[in-house]
């Protein structure tokens, strides 16, 4: 197989797993965990130099960074239906991805390691909370932006739900009230059939 996908998918990796699994694409999936010692390995950091995943190497392609490798499969394979063939539909794509790693990412994350990933003793409450406070407000420019569509971009799945659904993938406890738009959004990217199966590849608990 000419596509390596590197990184467990219980980690950022899920989202081109997804991708993949959207476009179809046979791969490898090497699921090294983010803490392992092969990320820190020369020759794995020849691929990813910030010694993270995921990082992908398709046919001597090598991409790190989660949400540009969705982006690089996406363009790369367009007759899959992720990518778009306008420039208004390529710029909302970026726009939306864009906004799923500086709006709602960095919220998302800190809460989230405030409240299950760090040891409990290094966790702070105040942060927590001031993130899921701060998170409330991004999350109603999407709830208003759904109101008159399902989609993100031009009425169809693109790699802008994939994107921003995966950033969410935690929605159900990160908002604060009900979001319907958003949330039947939500439910209708994460049961699609090959979200279930990249879903289906995280390490059971």
């Amino acid at each position: 197989m000419s596509l390596k996908i590197y990184g467990t998918a219980a980690s950022r990796a899920i989202r081109p797993l997804w991708a993949a699994e959207e476009i179809g694409l046979p791969y490898e999936h090497i699921a090294w965990h983010y803490q392992g010692p092969e990320v820190r390995e020369p020759a794995y950091l020849a691929i990813n130099p910030n010694g993270t995943v995921p990082a992908i190497d398709d046919n001597g392609v090598r991409v790190f960074e989660s949400l540009a490798i969705t982006l690089y499969l996406a363009q790369r394979h367009p007759l899959a239906g992720l990518w778009s063939a306008t420039d208004a539909g390529r710029a909302h794509i970026l726009q939306w991805t864009l906004w799923a790693a500086t709006e709602a990412e960095p919220l998302a994350r800190q809460w989230f390691h405030h409240t299950g990933f760090l040891p409990p003793e290094q966790r702070i409450p105040a942060m927590a909370d001031a993130a899921i406070d701060k998170l409330q407000t991004r999350l109603q420019v999407l709830e208003k932006h759904l109101t008159t569509r399902e989609w993100l971009v031009e009425e169809r799945f693109t790699v802008a739900d994939l994107n921003v659904a995966a950033v969410l993938q935690r929605l159900t406890r990160l908002a604060r009230v009900p979001l319907p738009h958003t949330q039947a959004w939500h439910q209708r990217c994460l049961s699609r059939p090959a979200a279930q199966r990249a879903w289906a590849l995280r390490p059971a608990n």
